[in-house]
């Protein structure tokens, strides 16, 4: 006999599973490595979780569905996440995705810890029922900032795709460095081949470049072009949404990968947990974990508690943000709310700005910590 979903998230003691539904991008045009290693730092805490007793007795079961970076296919995913009764959502990377999923979840009185994704306006207006684990924008890309001026960098170019996001980075880096005289130069990447760029970069007389477009393209053959041209030997590249983290950047552009700082949200040294779980998620991978994989695997941590404590009727999952206390990979995760952004806030995760080592590509330099 099978026993129907439960679509207002309402309690149950008849040992079914507990469903979490977690929003992942898995395929093209979606960062699928990003996907990945959410999807395994989901997986394991899972996995961990069920093997600890799950929840009350109950599995813990996670049911997946692929966003593959489009709002509109994660705004359906939601609706039939509800459907199914699952008691919460969980995940996601992308920041005009999740912005989708949230304002569905919102609308649907379902609970969203999102991941990964770091737009301040994850949703227009306050809601109760989405609480967020990644750093906003404002707060890691004026860290970004920091380092960049702190590095006497301040004739700033930054080659740019139309999107949300980007667009929001690029005001964020703008407030940050024209206070203190510096000046943010922005380059329509509609309008540019990337041997333009190179030819803007000189005439602008800029000193750093930052990467606010698509991965593997055209931030590929941006690298590419700059690092060839005499004229750029001494201009920095960064991409503080974090394209060098995975390993498919150092593949594609071996050397060139390298010195190309970005922002990453792990602390300087990692906890006993931190370090077990990291183990962990190395062998589930084949390679070492991204802080993306400790994003998922601290979303699950974080639900598992609340579902423990709090039971899984889905209002009552949403009235708990404020009282989450949990003890995650990188830190202490409690929400509070925050100017500007209207979902529960971990303010804030740790964050470093870091670059592959030139001599060693494969390993990762802390350059500055915000």
């Amino acid at each position: 006999m099978n026993t129907p979903p439960s679509p207002s998230g309402a309690e149950r003691t008849d040992g079914s599973p507990v469903r979490i539904g977690a929003l992942v991008p898995l395929t093209r045009p979606g960062w699928v490595e990003a996907g990945q290693h959410l999807l395994a730092g989901l997986e394991l805490a899972v996995h961990e979780v069920n093997g600890a007793g799950g929840i009350a007795g109950r599995p813990l079961d996670l049911v997946v569905r692929d966003t593959a970076a489009d709002p509109q296919q994660a705004a359906a995913a939601v609706d039939e996440l509800a459907g199914l009764g699952v008691a919460a959502l969980a995940g996601e990377y992308h920041s005009v995705v999740a912005r989708a999923a949230a304002a569905r979840a919102d609308a649907l009185g379902l609970p969203f810890l999102c991941s990964s994704a770091v737009l301040d306006a994850l949703t227009e207006q306050p809601t109760e029922w989405v609480a967020r684990l990644a750093p906003a924008q404002s707060h890691g890309w004026q860290v970004y900032a920091d380092f960049l001026l702190g590095a006497g960098h301040s004739r700033i170019a930054v080659a740019a795709q139309p999107s949300v996001y980007w667009a929001s980075g690029a005001r964020v880096l703008r407030d940050c460095v024209a206070p203190r005289g510096g000046t943010v130069i922005e380059l329509d990447m509609r309008a540019l081949t990337p041997t333009a760029v190179c030819d803007e970069l000189v005439g602008h007389r800029a000193t750093a470049l930052l990467l606010l477009v698509g991965h593997p393209e055209p931030a590929v053959s941006i690298v590419q072009s700059v690092r060839r041209d005499r004229r750029l030997s001494e201009v920095m590249i960064g991409a503080p949404a974090g394209q060098p983290e995975f390993a498919e950047w150092a593949t594609l552009l071996g050397e060139d990968s390298a010195a190309i700082p970005f922002l990453r949200y792990l602390p300087e040294r990692l906890s006993p947990l931190g370090a077990r779980v990291e183990t962990a998620l190395r062998e589930r991978l084949g390679e070492a974990p991204s802080f993306v994989a400790f994003e998922g695997y601290d979303t699950v941590a974080v639900l598992a508690d609340v579902l423990r404590s709090h039971g899984t009727e889905r209002a009552r999952i949403a009235a708990s943000w404020p009282r989450v206390a949990v003890e995650g990979t990188r830190g202490q995760i409690q929400f509070s709310r925050n100017p500007g952004i209207n979902v529960w806030q971990w303010a804030w995760a740790p964050v470093q700005v870091v670059d592959r080592d030139p001599a060693e590509p494969d390993r990762f330099r802390v350059l500055h910590v915000g």
